[in-house]
């Protein structure tokens, strides 16, 4: 089971075919509101790669939570532990290009309201992973890792939004997720190396976990006490990368709480966030066990895996 404790937004897109100046006034192609949030894609991505999953979250009392909840509760998701409060739903307001890239502007909203407190320790045990994200108050995640990872869970950080991160809450997890952007914020604040490949490295060395960094379209390098990987991206034809650093934590998540070793576990995380660009949105845009599972196979074999000296 994934407890997934994280944001729940509601996405308003505009397609443009640049993203606007500072000053600029520009017309969009059109405009879309999807489901969104940083928690709430996450959860979508691992139940659709066939994970069993607990939301936790807050929304606002408003018409924006309804749509902002659509695809979780019809995908079978537990979202007894999303709570109204007195507060507008999260947005998140996004700009996307004829490259497929995007801007976002996040307007926390209810997810600032969202509290830990009501995940039961009985929840947190050998045979969960809690999965965690930066939309939320981010002492309100540290606690539930403090708590979870006491308990024997498996806690898994996407440190994004990006914030610097101190001794206390790189152990306090066990694999955390980054993109190269994110890494270097990390990186600075705890005087580590900038560059992925010796990033991941020296933050599995010091905290004896998991480091991942993602690249876009240049893949995903990790590294554990024992070994460095390598992997390239799918290729596909880009059409909106948003969403995509959520499949691949979400699946990520879901293919180590499912027993798949680190090595699969990449390769599924990886084909999903490629696959993820090919669609617009980021929840309508995540793939199916099927899809990832037939791109996945393919991908695997190009990983590259190097022991690392004691």
């Amino acid at each position: 089971m994934i407890v997934v404790f994280g944001s729940i937004n509601l996405d308003l897109v505009a397609r443009v075919a640049t993203v606007p100046a500072a000053g600029e006034t520009l017309a969009a192609r059109s405009f879309a509101s999807r489901p969104g949030g940083k928690g709430a894609n996450q959860a979508l991505a691992a139940r659709r790669a066939g994970a069993g999953i607990a939301l936790f979250g807050a929304v606002g009392r408003d018409a924006f939570a309804v749509p902002a909840l659509a695809l979780i509760r019809a995908s079978g998701i537990d979202t007894a532990g999303v709570k109204e409060v007195d507060a507008a739903t999260g947005l998140a307001m996004i700009h996307v290009d004829d490259a497929g890239e995007n801007m976002i502007t996040i307007v926390a909203g209810a997810n600032a309201h969202a509290s830990s407190a009501s995940i039961d320790d009985a929840r947190l045990t050998s045979a969960t992973t809690v999965l965690l994200q930066f939309e939320t108050p981010p002492q309100e995640s540290l606690g539930l890792a403090t708590r979870a990872k006491a308990r024997g869970a498996r806690v898994i950080l996407n440190c994004a939004p990006a914030r610097p991160l101190d001794r206390k809450w790189l152990d306090s997890i066990d694999v955390l997720v980054v993109n190269a952007g994110e890494a270097i914020v990390v990186a600075r604040e705890a005087s580590l190396p900038e560059e992925p490949s010796a990033f991941v490295q020296a933050v599995s060395s010091r905290h004896g976990i998991t480091a991942i960094v993602t690249q876009g379209g240049d893949g995903v390098v990790a590294a554990t006490t024992d070994a460095t990987y390598a992997l390239p991206a799918l290729a596909v034809d880009i059409v909106d990368t948003v969403g995509a650093g959520d499949a691949f934590t979400g699946v990520l998540a879901a293919m180590l709480d499912g027993g798949q070793p680190l090595p699969f576990a990449l390769a599924a995380a990886t084909t999903a966030g490629s696959l993820a660009c090919t669609r617009e949105g980021a929840q309508q845009s995540l793939p199916d066990a099927a899809a990832i599972a037939a791109a996945a196979p393919s991908l695997l074999k190009q990983l590259r895996i190097n022991a690392r000296s004691p």
